[in-house]
């Protein structure tokens, strides 16, 4: 999987765009904000092998569409994969941070489960449309972007216009609208993408994710979130006023603070949201 989605070929023409790619949340997607791997870890032993009907009574029994749950979004193109691929993904999962499991073992795993993540084909290629019946299927020899062309990779040689790349739909297809229904047990995760058409688009926003992600931050491809601090405080203007004072006898009564606080969300989505 690894190798069919790799993208390390792109560095050599969009060096600056790779090198902040490099640096976001989406190159280490398994991994993300600290805590994909141990969900996914936890949603088998926790979740999957208590629920009687899933099929699973031990890590071996998982296949792909046990794990969709969490790689619907954090890494879609697994679905191209085979039930292998899950069962082992799911075992570096398990092993990954285990109390048994020594610090170089740890990194070791990072260092696999990285090479599979959000990368240049799956935006560019994969996902880069949406309405497949109307625009075609994407095809494994191009890649997708604002214009059509040719495109100087002899393993992606056509360049075509994505109807979708500049608009929010692209994003919105893993930062979802809530429930997968569409799964056999689904779970209610990444809300973003519809608090962001029914909160903000719905009261006149006019901004896609990529204008405030990539370029009112001028981040590009090192698309980041709350976690980062900066990002962070961009997004929430946060006022503090305090007021300390003494009521009669300060011999027997408590001295009291009054704090008000006032939190403004600027984003154009709900905080925090996945």
């Amino acid at each position: 999987l690894a190798k069919m989605y790799d993208s390390s070929g792109c560095r050599q023409c969009h060096e600056q765009i790779y090198n902040e790619w490099d640096q976001s949340l989406h190159a280490r997607s398994i991994f993300g904000t600290g805590r994909t791997a141990l969900t996914v870890a936890t949603t088998v032993k926790v979740g999957l092998m208590n629920w009687k009907h899933s099929g699973v009574k031990k890590p071996e029994d998982v296949k792909v569409k046990h794990v969709m749950v969490c790689f619907k979004c954090h890494l879609p193109q697994i679905a191209e994969a085979t039930d292998d691929v899950a069962k082992e993904i799911v075992a570096l999962s398990i092993k990954y941070g285990a109390k048994d499991t020594k610090p170089e073992e740890n990194d070791r795993i990072e260092k696999k489960l990285s090479s599979i993540n959000i990368n240049c084909l799956v935006c560019h290629q994969r996902n880069a449309i949406t309405h497949k019946w109307v625009d075609g299927f994407p095809q494994k020899n191009e890649v997708y972007g604002s214009k059509d062309g040719s495109h100087v990779d002899a393993a992606h040689p056509v360049l075509k216009k994505s109807p979708i790349m500049s608009e929010s739909i692209l994003c919105g297809q893993c930062h979802g609208l809530g429930p997968n229904f569409e799964l056999e047990n689904p779970s209610q995760c990444g809300t973003l993408y519809g608090s962001y058409l029914w909160a903000y688009r719905a009261e006149g926003g006019q901004e896609s994710c990529q204008e405030c992600h990539m370029k009112k931050s001028k981040m590009g491809h090192n698309m980041q979130s709350y976690n980062d601090v900066g990002f962070g405080k961009s997004a929430v203007d946060f006022q503090v006023e305090t007021l300390g004072y003494i009521w009669r006898d300060k011999a027997k009564m408590i001295p009291q603070t009054l704090v008000k606080v006032e939190m403004i969300n600027r984003a154009g989505h709900a905080i925090p949201d996945g």
